[in-house]
């Protein structure tokens, strides 16, 4: 191995270090991520009759220049193309350094790209009560006259069940067919059709 190595000068032992801590790294990121090592700890908890999001942005998300994979995708490619502009193409230090540190900018800047295009697909599933009026659907447990019920309505193609109350105070029974009206905090006021 020494035998091996012993033919390069600094210059391509710079590159292939380069190449391979970044290499490296990245791999191992990409197991991790295959096999699920590489998940978000965060969480949701009820704190005072009130939710709070645990989750934070990591660099998946908002992909960063500074983040580990940033870091460790711009070594790779400058150790890879330094190395084969420097050994294989004989290009002198200078030509070699800047075709490396060109390709490792090119490198980030495509990953960033391809992070912000994941980051537009996210969506965050949820559906605002106020999306519901003029939505129909039926009466899931009946409304009993001034009272609630509960109700299962059609919303961007999604079935929700909601707290409802007639608008008319009437009593609707269960499987009739409802639109919703108006939302009144968190009930949904509903008529029949």
């Amino acid at each position: 191995m020494a035998a091996y190595f012993s033919q390069f000068n600094g210059v391509e032992i710079f590159f292939l270090v380069c190449a391979v801590i970044g290499g490296a790294f990245v791999i191992i990121r990409f197991v991790m991520l295959l096999v699920g090592l590489d998940h978000d700890a965060g969480g949701d908890a009820p704190v005072g009759g009130h939710d709070v999001d645990g989750h934070h942005a990591d660099s998946d998300v908002g992909f960063k220049l500074l983040s580990l994979q940033g870091i460790t995708s711009f070594l790779m490619m400058f150790g890879l193309v330094g190395m084969a502009f420097y050994h294989q193409s004989r290009m002198g230090i200078l030509i070699s350094m800047l075709g490396g540190l060109a390709a490792g900018l090119a490198s980030v800047w495509i990953i960033a790209k391809m992070f912000s295009l994941v980051v537009r697909l996210q969506s965050s599933g949820t559906i605002s009560i106020e999306s519901t009026v003029g939505s129909q659907g039926k009466v899931y447990l009946t409304i009993p006259e001034n009272g609630t019920g509960r109700v299962l309505i059609n919303v961007r193609n999604s079935l929700r069940e909601y707290d409802a109350s007639s608008q008319d105070n009437r009593r609707i029974e269960t499987g009739a067919p409802v639109r919703v009206v108006w939302v009144d905090g968190n009930i949904l006021v509903v008529e029949t059709l």
